[in-house]
């Protein structure tokens, strides 16, 4: 529990000492963790969901995922994909990008939020580089 308690504080305390800072190192139990801010987008459901035609949804779903398919070949988001259930949040992405104002923007550029079918939220957020799914 110690071990725990003290890996979380050291990962806490070199967040908020860092916060400015794009990149930087953590230590935890020996190893070294290089950390870069990311920007986690979070696709929830938008403020004319109701009164839109679902036709019309369909209709920008394509443009929707040429959006998302364009900014990963650009290298601007690093995962994305739509939740399950039919909870209010729709989706994630993380964003590799220069700035939350970026993030926001590019976020903002998507079909289907531009006509509230959906809103964006967004987060800055520290990820280890290298890190993956399995």
């Amino acid at each position: 529990m110690k071990i725990l308690f003290s890996t979380v504080l050291a990962l806490f305390l070199s967040v908020i000492f860092c916060q400015a800072q794009k990149q930087f190192e953590v230590t935890i139990e020996g190893e070294t963790y290089q950390m870069k801010e990311y920007y986690v987008v979070i696709l929830k459901t938008g403020p004319n969901r109701e009164k839109m035609d679902p036709k019309e949804a369909d209709k920008l779903q394509p443009l929707h995922l040429a959006h998302l398919i364009g900014l990963y070949k650009a290298g601007k988001i690093v995962i994305n994909g739509p939740f399950g259930g039919d909870g209010d949040w729709r989706g994630m992405s993380i964003y590799d990008v220069e700035s939350l104002e970026e993030a926001k923007k590019l976020a903002s550029d998507d079909p289907l939020v531009q006509a509230g079918w959906l809103a964006v939220e967004v987060h800055p957020w520290y990820g280890a580089i290298g890190s993956a799914l399995k």
